[in-house]
């Protein structure tokens, strides 16, 4: 099995890359969790990875971390969960997100991932809810937080198809403008009127 890759980043895309090691390309399926920290080709990168094998097929799944990579296991053990639906997974919500989301048994929250039913979240959390402690102490989420308005309106837009880091820096401009005391769906506006002016949903 390929525990671990370093070599040249040679292709970049938001779910697959193609890192050459020593003049040896090797294509790899990331989430988007991995992506955006990503340098730029021509670098060196280096990969946790996980060796998907079946019969017709043999398949790299690549991690910048080694808890990301470690969710990612736990996750295919769990019964109509393969590896593209993990990718997905991982690349729909923030791993902090994710973990406390399983920690609370939100299932409300696991079905805005997409891809994700009803059963399959009802599914992780049976199978996942006293799984992810060591991978929250990692993650720094050792305590369940309240979240906030912030977090909530980041998470919507991140829902309707924006980038993590332009939904941030949206609603952190809304917030530095004064309005930290409004409601959801003010901010939500907002925010929606800022990018609208910048970048639509990728």
């Amino acid at each position: 099995m390929i525990a671990q890759l370093s070599g040249r980043l040679v292709l970049k895309k938001p779910n697959l890359i193609v890192v050459d090691v020593h003049g040896v390309g090797y294509e790899v399926h990331i989430p988007l969790s991995s992506f955006y920290p990503l340098p730029d080709t021509g670098n060196d990168v280096s990969l946790q990875t996980y060796t998907h094998v079946r019969e017709d097929t043999l398949s790299l799944f690549g991690f910048l971390t080694e808890r990301e990579r470690l969710m990612f296991t736990r996750l295919i053990g769990i019964a109509g969960i393969g590896p593209k639906l993990a990718i997905t997974i991982l690349s729909g919500i923030p791993l902090e997100d994710f973990v406390v989301a399983v920690q609370k048994g939100d299932l409300f929250k696991l079905t805005t991932i997409p891809g994700v039913g009803k059963k399959t979240a009802e599914r992780i959390l049976l199978e996942l809810k006293d799984k992810v402690a060591d991978i929250a102490v990692a993650a720094g989420a050792t305590e369940i937080l309240p979240r906030t308005v912030q977090d909530d309106v980041i998470s919507a837009l991140m829902n309707l198809g924006y980038q993590r880091t332009n939904a941030e820096k949206a609603v952190k401009t809304i917030f530095e403008d004064g309005a930290a005391e409004s409601s959801f769906e003010v901010i939500l506006k907002a925010s929606l009127k800022k990018l609208s002016g910048e970048k639509g949903p990728r």
